[in-house]
């Protein structure tokens, strides 16, 4: 790795592993190269039957990911689309609820814009449930 104000090299697999994958967007400091708030960059590596843990609801970004190596599923409402051959993408905007799950060993590039604070998708704690539940009760969607 060799990074100033203006360059920085790396290697996707180990830089992502520091950041669940991310290599880019609003969460690195200010002062890495790697920092925007326009857009951020995933390399994703995931083992055969590794799947999202929960389906990723109300989104606000636009998304594109492009299979690089492997098989890979992601699920939208009523439509699969399996990723099966390298250079295969998909791409979906606002809005659009998703989930994923790796077929076979695969790697993946997911960009997405804009790049905005709050979209971690973590296994809810019981504050997080709580809060999951009472929203689920004033908006109309179903609770976790």
């Amino acid at each position: 790795m060799n990074h100033d104000s203006t360059i920085y090299t790396g290697k996707a697999t180990p830089d992502a592993a520091a950041d669940r994958g991310w290599l880019l967007g609003h969460f690195k400091a200010p002062s890495d190269p790697r920092h925007s708030e326009d857009v951020e960059i995933k390399w994703g590596v995931h083992p055969k039957g590794d799947e999202r843990e929960r389906w990723a609801t109300a989104e606000k970004r636009t998304a594109l990911l492009v299979l690089i190596s492997g098989r890979f599923r992601l699920e939208f409402p009523g439509r699969t689309v399996v990723l099966a051959e390298q250079g295969d993408y998909v791409l979906w905007g606002r809005g659009v609820d998703h989930s994923w799950y790796a077929e076979e060993d695969a790697v993946v590039l997911t960009v997405r814009w804009p790049s905005i604070p709050g979209y971690r998708v973590d296994e809810p704690d019981e504050q997080d449930r709580s809060q999951e539940q009472w929203e689920a009760g004033h908006s109309g969607r179903p609770a976790l």
